[in-house]
């Protein structure tokens, strides 16, 4: 075990340890929870640590190099922890996760064991197993800059420089009408116009679901009704009267981020990168011919 705090090491070779295990999970949406094997309970870091909430860990699998260090925790499903309904909402996806080896006699002499992210979850009647992958899991995703027509910032990131909270980006409104968690529809919403949303984001601020988002997949008009259909149905019950807010949409081309943003100058694409039939195209055969651009 390398990196040992030297406090945590003298403990360890005293031979009279009095070591327990804690973990906190952090969610997305800023919940913290904190559990311990130990039979009474602990607090350290701002975090309470609960007992007997039938939280354990399995053994830790951790490696050298950029190998993905990783194990599991398992616990049952209640009230005050963890709830299936939390769960099913996705409370949980992504939730990053600390997990120490404490002496509980004195907390303050503690080890970080395990820093990474909740993977996936499987759940039965009245108990849940999570996959706990470590930080290098994000050393396999691709890295660097793509070259594309479209723009590869993501609508309103540090890259991209739009400011959603400008009005007229975003409308804060009650939910209305709500069909399995993906359709909303409201009533008298005719502005702004038809796909504006498209692309863009709706998110949940009270009720059931408050903290939960999705991407809008349609957005249109029937009459003055509003209807705006999301990719995939908030897994939690959203009711008439949750507050939620739709971002507006970017269907990531130049002349729209021109258009509709104002913003050409963050533009992130090639929007003059010729495409697939330039390869075939006839040479030019008249007089000027420089080099220069094809469209004149």
């Amino acid at each position: 075990m390398a990196d040992l705090p030297s406090d945590f090491a003298a403990h360890l070779a005293s031979g009279d340890t009095t070591l327990c295990r804690a973990w906190a999970i952090i969610r997305p949406d800023g919940e913290t929870l904190g559990f311990t094997d130990h039979d009474c309970g602990l607090s350290f870091d701002g975090v309470d640590f609960k007992a007997e909430t039938g939280m354990s860990a399995m053994a830790l699998q951790q490696s050298t190099g950029l190998s993905i260090d990783n194990t599991d925790a398992i616990g049952a499903l209640c009230d005050d922890a963890i709830r299936e309904e939390d769960i099913e909402a996705g409370r949980f996806d992504g939730a990053t996760v600390k997990a120490w080896l404490v002496n509980w006699a004195d907390p303050e002499v503690r080890w970080l064991q395990f820093r990474g992210a909740i993977g996936e979850i499987r759940r039965s009647d009245t108990a849940f197993e999570a996959e706990l992958r470590g930080q290098t899991e994000a050393l396999n995703r691709p890295m660097g800059r793509v070259f594309q027509k479209p723009c590869t910032a993501v609508l309103g990131d540090v890259t991209c420089g739009v400011d959603l909270d400008t009005p007229g980006l975003h409308e804060i409104r009650a939910a209305e009408i709500v069909e399995d968690g993906r359709v909303f529809r409201w009533a008298g919403f005719d502005t702004p116009v038809e796909g504006w949303f498209a692309r863009g984001r709706l998110s949940v601020s009270s009720g059931a679901g408050a903290g939960l988002s999705g991407l809008i997949k349609e957005d249109r008009l029937e009459g003055t009704d509003r209807i705006v259909t999301l990719w995939e149905p908030l897994r939690a019950g959203i009711a008439p009267g949750d507050m939620i807010r739709l971002d507006a949409g970017c269907d990531k081309r130049f002349a729209t981020c021109g258009a509709k943003f104002a913003n050409v100058v963050n533009f992130g694409g090639f929007p003059d990168m010729p495409g697939d039939d330039w390869m075939v195209a006839t040479p030019h055969t008249g007089p000027g011919n420089t080099g220069g651009s094809r469209r004149g």
